[in-house]
């Protein structure tokens, strides 16, 4: 999947403290869980495409870590993008 610059741009303005600023935690647990949402509905459709699955998981996993980090670094924006992304229900 290729992810245009300005769609990347987007994603870090509107959850990172800004366009060009893609360390943030936040930032990256955003594109993240694009790029997750993306791929599961690929892997919906195709359903055998194990190299895309391998992928999600790994994306998944990712993600975990850095919503970790910042469990232990900084609760208030962990439960702030938590919110914001809609990921625990």
């Amino acid at each position: 999947m290729y992810l245009s610059k300005e769609k990347k741009e987007e994603i870090f303005a509107k959850h990172g403290k800004g366009a060009n600023d893609t360390g943030s935690a936040e930032g990256q647990i955003a594109l993240f869980t694009y790029r997750i949402n993306h791929l599961t509905e690929h892997l919906k459709k195709n359903r055998k495409d194990f190299n895309s699955e391998r992928s999600l998981v790994k994306m998944v996993g990712k993600r975990r870590a850095l919503l970790d980090y910042l469990t232990k670094k900084d609760i208030m924006r962990y439960r702030a993008i938590v919110k914001e992304l809609g990921l625990r229900k």
